[in-house]
C-alpha cells in the first residue's frame, strides 16, 4: 500500500482498517531505512498516526504543515511523494533527514534547529492573510522544543495578533534526553487533567446541532467556554496567552485526532492542540530506550544493537576527562542544552547530579546561566554542539566575555558533521568567535591533547572555547610533541630527509587525521604545525618558524572567510611570504554525506591536500 502513495490525497479515502495497515508499513519502512543509514528513529515512530491525521484533514501544500526541528518528518516524507527515494535518506545526494524546500513543495522551510516553528508559521500565515490567502498553517512542536525561549516569543506574538494559527503540541515527555524543568511538569499536569475536555466535548456536540450561529451567540459560546476553562483547567498558560486549548489527545488514535482537527480547522483564532505520543512507538528497543534511538547509527533490526568497534571518539574522551577532573575539583559544574548523552555529560550527570544542569533546549539561557555560575565562584563547563552555539553568540559576548567570566565552552561536532546536512555543519564557530576580544579558542588534535587543553582551560581566568570534531581520536602523539606553551601549536617534523626546503602544513586539530594521511602519501617532505591555539596566537614564534619553509598550506575545518587561515595568510603576505595556499570551507552551505564526502566537496580531502602539496612544491 505505502509504495502506491504519491501524495497526501491518496490517503484521504482510505478506511480505518487500511490506515492502520498504512501506519504499520510506514513504521516498518522507517525502521529498515534507519537501520541501514542511521537517523532519528524514536521521534519518527512516535508521530506516524499524527502525521496521517494531519494529512487526512488538511490540504498540503495549500495548507502548510511546519515541523519544529523537523527530525520527525520521515512519515511526512513518505506521504508526500518520496517513497521511491526514501532509501537514500541522509546519504550523499539523497534526501535529507529534515524538511528541505529543495525536495518538495510540501516542505516550507529548511529546518534542523529547535523552537523555530511557531515564529516561522506565524510569519507565513500573516503573509498569506495579507495576500488574501486564508489557508491554514500548522506548527508541529514537541514538548522538548517548547523549552526553548523562542517558542514562547512566538506563542506570545501569535496570541497578540490573534491569527488563526494552529499549534500541535506533540507531548512525548522527551526532547532528546528526558525532559527536565517546569515546562515538562506543567505539561504532565495538563495531560492528567481531562475534566475540561470531557465536558467540552459534550458541549461541542450540542453546539454542532445548532443550524446557525449568529455573531452574538458565537461570541457568547466562546466566552462561556473560556469561563469554563477558568473553573476546570486553572492556570492554563496557552489560554492566558490567547489560545484556544484542546487536549490532551491520544496521539496514536488517528480517528479521534481527525475529528478534533476537523473542528479546529473551522476556528478563526489561535489554537493549541495537545497530543500525547510515545517515542519509539511500535519498535520495542526504541520504546524502551528512546534516548539511544533518538539519533542512531546503523543497527541490527532484530535486537536494536549497534555494531561499534571504532576507537574512542573525542566526545567519549571528554566524558572521561571531565569526570576525572571533577572528582578532584568540586568547583566544576556541567551544563548542557538537552544533549547530555550527545555531548558526553551523561556519565558526569550520574556521578555528580548536584553539579549537572540540563537547561532544556535553551542555548542562550545555558550561556548566561553559566556566566552567573562563574560570578558565584564556580567553573561552568558548557557543552554544546558547534552548530547550536551559533544561537548564543550575543550571550557569549555580553554575558560571559564582557563580564570576564571564567566559562569553558566545549564545542562538539566542530567542522564537517556527517549525515545531518546544512543545518548541522560546525564550520562557523572560528569565524564567529575570532573577532571577540579576550576569548580563547583551542583546537585539540588527539585525546591527550584534549586533556591538556581542558587542564589549561581549568586554570585560565577567562572564557575558553575548545572545539573538536565528531570523529574517533587519531593516533596519539609523543609527550615531547605535545609540550604545552600558551599561544603555540604542535610541530611534527617529517621523518623524510631532503636537501630541499620543506613544505609546512598548518592545520586545525580537527583535520589532523586527513593531513597526516596526506603527508604520508605525498612524495614531498612536509612538516605539520597543528594549531592547538587559534587564539591567543604567538605570531612572533610563527613567523620565525615559517621563515625556513618553501611554502605553507593552511588546512582549516571552518569557513575561509574570517577564519584563522585567512588571518595568518594576510600576516604572512605583509611579511613578504607569498607562497601560501588555503584549504578551508567555502562560503556556502554543505549538504549531507559522510565525513569523507563532505570534505571532498569542500576541497579538504586527503587527495586535495596532496594536490595542494604538489602545486606549492613547484
Amino acid at each position: 500500500m505505502l509504495e502506491n502513495i504519491s501524495s497526501p490525497s491518496d490517503i484521504k479515502q482510505l478506511s480505518q482498517k487500511e490506515l492502520k495497515l498504512l501506519a504499520s508499513q510506514i513504521r516498518e519502512k522507517i525502521i529498515q531505512t534507519v537501520a541501514k543509514n542511521g537517523g532519528h528513529l524514536a521521534s519518527n515512530l512516535g508521530v506516524v498516526e499524527l502525521t496521517i491525521a494531519l494529512h487526512r484533514v488538511f490540504e498540503s501544500p495549500d495548507d502548510a504543515i511546519i515541523w519544529d526541528v523537523s527530525h520527525q518528518c520521515y512519515a511526512h516524507k513518505l506521504l508526500t511523494g518520496r517513497y521511491n527515494s526514501f532509501d537514500t535518506l541522509r546519504t550523499k545526494d539523497g534526501i535529507s533527514g529534515f524538511t528541505n524546500t529543495n525536495e518538495s513543495k510540501h516542505d516550507f522551510f529548511i529546518n534542523g534547529h529547535s523552537s523555530t516553528s511557531i515564529s516561522s508559521a506565524l510569519g507565513l500565515l500573516t503573509a498569506w492573510n495579507l495576500n488574501n490567502n486564508n489557508h491554514k498553517v500548522i506548527a508541529v512542536i514537541g514538548d522538548g522544543a517548547l523549552t526553548g525561549g523562542m517558542a514562547f516569543e512566538g506563542l506570545s506574538h501569535a496570541g497578540q495578533l490573534c491569527k488563526n494559527l494552529i499549534v500541535v503540541l506533540n507531548d512525548n515527555q522527551m526532547s532528546i534526553d528526558h525532559n527536565t524543568g517546569s515546562i515538562s511538569r506543567y505539561l504532565s499536569r495538563l495531560s492528567m487533567s481531562p475534566r475540561y475536555q470531557s465536558f467540552r466535548y459534550r458541549v461541542d456536540k450540542i453546539i454542532d446541532k445548532i443550524p446557525y450561529l449568529g455573531p452574538r451567540l458565537e461570541k457568547f459560546i466562546f466566552r462561556f467556554k473560556r469561563s469554563l476553562k477558568g473553573l476546570l483547567l486553572t492556570n492554563n498558560l496557552f489560554t492566558d496567552l490567547g489560545f484556544e486549548y484542546v487536549g490532551p489527545l491520544d496521539g496514536h488514535n488517528e480517528l479521534s485526532m481527525e475529528k478534533v482537527f476537523k473542528k479546529v480547522q473551522k476556528l478563526h483564532r489561535p489554537v493549541v492542540v495537545h497530543v500525547v505520543t510515545k517515542k519509539g512507538k511500535g519498535y520495542s528497543p526504541a520504546e524502551n530506550n528512546p534516548e539511544i534511538f533518538h539519533g542512531i547509527g546503523p543497527f541490527q533490526t532484530s535486537d536494536g544493537k549497534v555494531d561499534n568497534f571504532e576507537p574512542l571518539s573525542f566526545t567519549e574522551e571528554f566524558s572521561n576527562i571531565i569526570v576525572n577532573e571533577a572528582e578532584q575539583n568540586n568547583k566544576i559544574v556541567g551544563i548542557t542544552a538537552a544533549m547530555s548523552k550527545g555531548t558526553g555529560l551523561a556519565y558526569f550527570s550520574k556521578k555528580f547530579p548536584d553539579r549537572f544542569f540540563d537547561v532544556g533546549i535553551a542555548e542562550e539561557h545555558a550561556v548566561t546561566f553559566a556566566g552567573g555560575l562563574a560570578a558565584g565562584g564556580l567553573i561552568p563547563v558548557v557543552c554544546i554542539y558547534s552548530t547550536f552555539i551559533q544561537r548564543a553568540v550575543d550571550q557569549i559576548i555580553h554575558d560571559v566575555v564582557l563580564q570576564k567570566a571564567h566559562v569553558i565552552f566545549m564545542l562538539d561536532r566542530a567542522g564537517a558533521v556527517p549525515n545531518d546536512g546544512v543545518t548541522h555543519q560546525g564550520i562557523f564557530d572560528i569565524s564567529l568567535f575570532l573577532p571577540i576580544p579576550d576569548i580563547q579558542i583551542l583546537s585539540p588534535s588527539t585525546s591527550k591533547d584534549l586533556y591538556y587543553c581542558f587542564k589549561y582551560a581549568l586554570k585560565s581566568d577567562s572564557a575558553v572555547a575548545i572545539r573538536y570534531p565528531k570523529l574517533s581520536c587519531p593516533q596519539e602523539l609523543s609527550d615531547r610533541q605535545l609540550e604545552f606553551v600558551k599561544g603555540r601549536g604542535i610541530l611534527i617534523n617529517s621523518e623524510k630527509k631532503s636537501s630541499k626546503k620543506k613544505i609546512l602544513i598548518v592545520s586545525t586539530g580537527g583535520m589532523y587525521a586527513e593531513v597526516k594521511r596526506a603527508v604520508s602519501q605525498s612524495d614531498a617532505v612536509c612538516d605539520i604545525y597543528l594549531l592547538r591555539f587559534i587564539k591567543p596566537f604567538d605570531e612572533k614564534y610563527f613567523f620565525k618558524l615559517t621563515s625556513d619553509y618553501k611554502g605553507i598550506i593552511f588546512v582549516e575545518d571552518g569557513v575561509k572567510i574570517g577564519g584563522i587561515s585567512e588571518y595568518l595568510s594576510l600576516l604572512l603576505n605583509k611579511n613578504n611570504f607569498f607562497n601560501v595556499k588555503i584549504l578551508a570551507f567555502n562560503n556556502q552551505f554543505y549538504e549531507h554525506g559522510n565525513r569523507k564526502q563532505i570534505l571532498e566537496e569542500a576541497g579538504l580531502s586527503v587527495n586535495d591536500i596532496i594536490r595542494a602539496i604538489k602545486e606549492i612544491s613547484k
